[in-house]
């Protein structure tokens, strides 16, 4: 039994590995020609069936604006500017769940951690963990969607980014 997982993860983890990125389910060529890698990490969960919540942290010239806060696919997501003030969903998926929460310490403190993080790049999105409260770094995403989401106002965001 043992066996045939550990082929099934080896077969899953070789074609990772082969897959160009560049143009897989996209377009981000930043990721054509890079030599790929596996980092296996644990698996980060509030409970067992309950995955953690996630922050997103749009940011425009090394300047968080757009922060969105998501509890899961079937909870919803909070939406704020940069000051924390809540603010209508700037995705336009009909079917996201508008929690006006207010701002917590993990929320503030993705923003502060994202101005450094931000601090070389024209655009950058920063992507947090939330698990059982305690923040983690997730990853920063330069194409999210590939670009692609229907932004509610794909205009009004584009006028954030001052190149």
């Amino acid at each position: 039994k043992n066996k045939r997982l550990f082929n099934i993860v080896k077969k899953n983890i070789t074609g990772w590995l082969e897959q160009d990125y560049g143009f897989w389910g996209g377009f981000e060529l930043q990721y054509k020609n890079m030599e790929p890698k596996i980092l296996i990490e644990p698996l980060m969960r509030d409970e067992i069936n309950t995955p953690c919540k996630e922050i997103e942290v749009y940011c425009f010239n090394a300047q968080p604006k757009i922060i969105i806060k998501k509890y899961g696919k079937q909870t919803g997501m909070s939406f704020y500017n940069e000051k924390l003030n809540f603010i209508n969903p700037v995705l336009s998926d009909k079917d996201i769940i508008n929690i006006k929460a207010e701002p917590d310490d993990n929320l503030k403190q993705t923003i502060d951690l994202s101005k450094k993080l931000s601090k070389d790049f024209y655009f950058v999105r920063t992507d947090w963990i939330l698990s059982n409260e305690r923040l983690y770094f997730g990853e920063m995403t330069f194409t999210p969607y590939s670009g692609f989401y229907p932004y509610n106002d794909n205009l009004k965001m584009g006028k954030l980014l001052n190149i």
